[in-house]
C-alpha cells in the first residue's frame, strides 16, 4: 500500500490517498470501508444519450472521476478488484448525482477514501504500508506420492498447486521424481524471494535433492522445515513455528496462529482466557483484557449495522485500547480464522482469571 497524501477535513474526518499495490492491499480496504464512507476515483459511466442531435443507441461509456457514498463493498480476488458500491455524491455531471455506481478499484489504481477513521483501520493501513517491503514466501509440503504449493499472503496462504504420484522408491523411482519435475516446475514459474519446503519423513530431503540437482538456482531460497502433516495442516504447523517469520517479520498469518494456538492452550487448561461476545465483554469492563482476538468478516457485519451483538464493538475496541490491551483482527479466510469463527467470532486472552 502506498499512502499518497492525509488531509483533514470538516466534521473531524480525514482524507486520504492512496494507492493499492498488491491484491493483499485490496484484501485491506474491504475491512477499511464501510457504509457512509466516501470513495473517489476514476472510472467510466455508461450514459444514455436522446436528444435531438444524437438519437438513443443504449449508452456509451464516459470516463469521469466520482465520488460514491459507500453502500457495500466486495473483494474479489479472483479478478484481482474490489468492487466498491453506492450513490454518486459528486461528479463532473449533475445530472448523474444520486445514481447508483460501482467503482471497480484495482492495483495501481488511486483513490481517495473519506471518513471518520478508527483506530484498527489506521493501524491496518499502516501495516499494509510497512507489508510493501516484505518478501513474497511460498511454502511447499510433501510426502510419498503427493505435494502442495501455498502462496503465503496478509489474507491466508491459497493454494497454487497439488500435486500427487506414485509412491515408493527402488522400481518406482521414476514416478516419484515425476512428482518432484512436477513440483520443481511449479516453484521455478513463482516470482518468489523464499520457499519453505516442509513434509513428514526424509521425502522433503529427496525432493530438495532433486531440485539441487535439476535446479540449483533455486535451492538458495529453499529452507526445510519438519511438519507432521501436508497441505492446510502443514502450512499451519509451518507458520506456527515460525519458519516463515525467519523470512518474513511481520507476516500476519503467523501471528494469528500463536495467537490462536495459546487461546486454545489456556482453554484446556482453563486459565485467563474469555471466549464468546458476553465473556469478553465483561472481562472488558474489568480492565482484564491482554489481547482481544475479533474475526474481520465479524467486526465487519457489526459495523455494518448487521451483527448481533449487543453492544458498540467500536466501543469495546476502545475501551481494550485505553486499558492498555492490544487488538489482532483475524482474517476469516485462514485456518486460525474459522478456529475463532467457532468462538463466536471473538476472544480474548486475559492477565487474571475471572472466576
Amino acid at each position: 500500500m502506498r499512502i499518497q497524501s492525509r488531509q483533514r477535513v470538516e466534521g473531524g474526518g480525514e482524507r486520504i490517498s492512496l494507492v493499492p499495490e498488491s491484491l493483499d492491499d485490496l484484501w485491506h480496504l474491504t475491512y477499511v470501508l464501510e457504509p457512509g464512507d466516501r470513495v473517489s476515483g476514476d472510472t467510466t459511466r455508461r450514459i444514455q444519450r436522446n436528444d435531438d442531435q444524437m438519437r438513443d443507441t443504449g449508452g456509451e461509456r464516459e470516463h469521469m472521476y466520482v465520488t460514491i457514498e459507500v453502500d457495500d463493498v466486495e473483494f474479489h480476488k479472483f479478478a484481482n478488484r474490489l468492487r466498491v458500491s453506492g450513490t454518486i455524491a459528486d461528479c463532473s455531471r449533475e445530472d448523474q448525482l444520486d445514481q447508483h455506481h460501482t467503482l471497480n478499484v484495482e492495483e495501481t489504481k488511486e483513490i481517495e477514501i473519506e471518513k471518520r477513521w478508527k483506530r484498527d483501520q489506521l493501524d491496518r493501513l499502516e501495516e499494509a504500508e510497512a507489508a510493501t517491503d516484505n518478501p513474497d514466501v511460498a511454502i511447499a509440503t510433501v510426502e510419498e506420492g503427493k505435494a502442495h504449493i501455498h502462496a503465503v499472503t496478509q489474507y491466508g496462504a491459497d493454494e497454487q498447486g497439488e500435486f500427487s504420484g506414485t509412491t515408493g522408491k527402488g522400481e518406482y523411482a521414476r514416478g516419484r521424481d515425476e512428482l518432484f519435475a512436477e513440483l520443481t516446475d511449479a516453484l521455478a514459474r513463482m516470482d518468489v524471494d523464499a520457499i519453505v519446503l516442509a513434509g513428514p519423513g526424509f521425502t522433503k530431503q529427496d525432493a530438495y535433492d532433486y531440485i539441487e540437482e535439476n535446479a540449483p538456482d533455486l535451492t538458495e531460497k529453499i529452507s526445510t522445515v519438519d511438519t507432521s502433516a501436508v497441505g492446510d495442516r502443514g502450512v499451519h504447523e509451518v507458520l506456527k513455528r515460525g519458519a516463515v517469520e525467519e523470512v518474513q517479520q511481520e507476516t500476519r498469518i503467523a501471528e494469528e496462529a500463536e495467537l490462536i494456538d495459546e487461546l486454545t492452550k489456556r482453554i484446556g487448561e482453563g486459565a485467563r482466557v474469555a471466549y464468546g461476545i458476553d465473556q469478553v465483554e465483561k472481562a472488558a469492563d474489568f480492565g482484564a483484557i491482554e489481547h482481544l482476538l475479533i474475526l474481520d468478516e465479524r467486526l465487519r457485519a457489526e459495523r455494518g449495522g448487521e451483527g448481533e451483538w449487543d453492544l458498540d464493538v467500536n466501543d469495546l475496541i476502545t475501551s481494550v485500547e485505553r486499558k492498555g490491551g492490544d487488538v489482532t483482527v483475524f482474517s476469516s479466510e485462514f485456518a486460525p480464522g474459522d478456529q475463532l469463527s467457532g468462538f463466536g467470532g471473538i476472544a480474548a486472552l486475559l492477565r487474571y482469571r475471572l472466576e
